[in-house]
């Protein structure tokens, strides 16, 4: 089963989707499972993870409807208050929904540098584990070494890092990105997607050549086993067709074995998400 591991759904309103400005006017419309599935089965894919994009309970639900009512979509990555005293009313109440495989908080946007490693935001984190539930983590390369600090704290928990940790592929910047990537990946627990990267780079200049530095750090350092294909659609629009970044990601793994190639565009997501 080939899986796409990162993509979004949306109707779209501007006064909730804020970080959409009008220079980005690809995205300012809906994006829905019809729209999804014609790009998907251009290019092979089987199944998707649909992963929050706004931090309400209301669109948790909402992509667990979609789910239930689209078999191509295996999971979904959703939001609940961590650092609420109630989130484990609220991970009680979503229990009885199968297809909700993990949760996400957008720690990047948040203006304090150190959220992730908060007291209240980790006994949320704790929680996950009695449910079952993958935490994705959301943040930008200079949050790595609270990450690493973070991860430490909940040595059984699963996570997955998002969009390889954001790296400045604009600038052409590599460290210290690298180094706290290899040392993250030390870490078992933590599988990561290949995703995201089109929009860090220059959305009208990148190139494949260009990106081959962050492809290849990330897959070195994690492994096949640990890395999952992901096209952060409809997001990946700004730089990239769906088409594009797939066959990007096919290239670039073509040294791989079939074997290895499988865990990449499937295996590791089925995996870690238990799909």
């Amino acid at each position: 089963m080939k899986i796409d591991a990162h993509h979004h759904f949306w109707t779209f309103v501007p006064e909730e989707f804020g970080w959409i400005s009008d220079t980005m006017s690809v995205l300012r419309r809906d994006f829905l499972p019809a729209d999804l599935n014609d790009e998907i089965d251009r290019v092979g894919i089987d199944g998707v993870v649909s992963v929050q994009a706004r931090q309400t309970l209301v669109e948790t639900n909402w992509l667990l409807d979609l789910a239930d009512e689209h078999d191509f979509i295996k999971g979904v990555v959703g939001w609940v208050p961590l650092a609420s005293t109630d989130v484990r009313k609220e991970l009680d109440q979503l229990a009885g929904r199968p297809k909700l495989k993990g949760v996400r908080h957008i720690v990047q946007d948040e203006p304090d540098e150190q959220f992730i490693l908060r007291e209240d935001f980790n006994a949320g984190v704790t929680a996950l584990r009695g449910y079952g539930l993958v935490y994705d983590i959301l943040i930008y390369e200079r949050h790595l070494p609270q990450a690493i600090e973070f991860v430490d704290r909940h040595p059984n928990q699963t996570f997955v890092l998002d969009h390889l940790a954001k790296p400045r592929a604009k600038e052409h910047n590599v460290e210290p990105w690298r180094t706290n990537i290899r040392r993250i990946a030390e870490r078992e627990n933590v599988f990561c997607k290949l995703s995201g990267l089109v929009t860090e780079a220059d959305w009208k200049g990148w190139t494949e050549g260009q990106l081959s530095v962050y492809l290849g750090t990330v897959l070195d350092a994690f492994g096949p086993r640990r890395v999952m294909f992901g096209s952060d659609w409809p997001v990946c629009l700004l730089a990239s067709t769906y088409q594009r970044w797939y066959d990007v990601v096919s290239r670039f793994c073509e040294k791989l074995s079939p074997d290895e190639q499988a865990r990449v565009f499937g295996g590791t997501a089925v995996e870690a998400y238990r799909l």
